[in-house]
C-alpha cells in the first residue's frame, strides 16, 4: 500500500474512536477525526477536526478529501429502533463507501461487531468463515456493513478489513465474565487499528477485534496477513471477575451476545440454545 498520506477517524468522539483519536495522534498519524454533536474540542492548537452528519455527501467530501485510510467507527453502537439503524447504520455507511469511490480512499477499515454474530451459543468456538446470526438490528446492520464492504471491493476495488469488534471497556479492563471471552484491551486496539492502516493489499478481508483471551470465542486464523498479534489476556482479572455475580440473566449467559441476544427474545422457554 505505500506510505500513507492521509486517515480519517469518524465516530472520535465515541468510546472506541476517543480512544483511538488520542493514540493515533500520539503516534504521529496524519489524522483527521470526525465528530457529531458537539464537535470536538482540538487535543492540539493545529489537530484537523470536523463534525457534521455523515448521511450529507458534503460532509463526507469534507472528511475524505485526499485521505488514504478510513477508519470508519461512528454509527449508533447499541440496540435502537429500526430507524435509527437504519439511518446510521446503512444510510450513513452507504454515504461514506459512495465517499470513498468519489476521492479514490484506497481503504475503509470498518466496526463490525461481535454482535453480528451474537446468537451463537457461548459453546462454539468461531472462525472468520463462520455463518452471520445477528442478535437484533444492530447486529444486523453490522452484516450489511460488511456486505457493502465487500460490493465496494468487488465493484470498484476500495479496499475494507472489517474489524468484529468485541467488548472495549471504558478502564481498559473486563469487567465481567462475558468479558473474559470478548474483551479487546486498548493496546491491542490501537496496535490492530495501525496493522489494518499499514498492512499491504488486502482486498477484503475480516478479522475478530479480540485480546489474546484464553477463553475467547474467535479464533483469527486467517487474518495473519494483517500482522495483528494482540498481546493483552482477560484471564488476568479472571479471579476478580468471578468472584462477583454474573450481571448476564441466565439466558443471557448462554449466547455470545449476552444481553442483546436475551433480548426481546421469545423462541421457545429460551433455555436452550443450538
Amino acid at each position: 500500500m505505500g506510505a500513507t498520506k492521509k486517515v480519517a477517524l469518524s465516530g472520535a468522539s465515541g468510546k472506541v474512536g476517543s480512544i483511538l483519536r488520542t493514540e493515533l495522534l500520539r503516534r504521529g498519524v496524519d489524522l483527521r477525526s470526525a465528530g457529531g454533536s458537539p464537535p470536538l474540542d482540538p487535543l492540539a492548537p493545529d489537530e484537523d477536526i470536523l463534525h457534521g452528519d455523515l448521511r450529507d455527501p458534503t460532509v463526507v467530501d469534507r472528511l475524505l478529501t485526499g485521505v488514504d485510510v478510513l477508519i470508519h467507527m461512528a454509527g449508533t453502537a447499541v440496540e435502537a429502533p429500526l430507524d435509527v439503524v437504519i439511518e446510521n447504520n446503512l444510510r450513513a455507511v452507504r454515504e461514506v463507501y459512495e465517499g470513498a469511490r468519489r476521492h479514490d480512499v484506497r481503504r475503509v477499515v470498518f466496526a463490525s461487531s461481535n454482535h453480528a454474530f451474537g446468537m451463537y451459543p457461548v459453546t462454539h468456538k468461531l472462525r472468520l468463515d463462520c455463518e452471520y446470526r445477528p442478535d437484533g438490528m444492530y447486529g444486523l446492520s453490522k452484516v450489511w456493513g460488511e456486505a457493502i464492504a465487500r460490493l465496494y471491493w468487488d465493484k470498484h476495488g476500495i479496499e475494507s478489513i472489517c474489524a468484529r469488534i468485541g467488548t472495549v471497556t471504558a478502564g481498559n479492563r473486563p469487567t465481567q465474565p462475558r468479558h473474559l471471552c470478548t474483551w479487546l484491551g486498548n493496546e491491542d486496539l490501537v496496535q490492530l487499528v495501525l496493522r489494518c492502516i499499514a498492512a499491504e493489499n488486502v482486498g477484503f478481508m475480516t478479522v475478530w477485534g479480540v485480546s489474546n483471551n484464553t477463553r475467547s470465542y474467535w479464533e483469527n486464523t486467517g487474518a495473519e496477513r494483517l500482522g495483528f498479534m494482540p498481546q493483552q489476556n482477560a484471564e488476568d482479572y479472571a479471579e476478580e471477575i468471578l468472584s462477583r455475580p454474573n450481571p448476564l440473566s441466565t439466558i443471557a449467559q448462554q449466547y455470545q451476545g449476552g444481553s442483546l441476544a436475551a433480548l426481546d427474545l421469545t423462541r421457545g422457554s429460551g433455555t436452550e440454545v443450538d
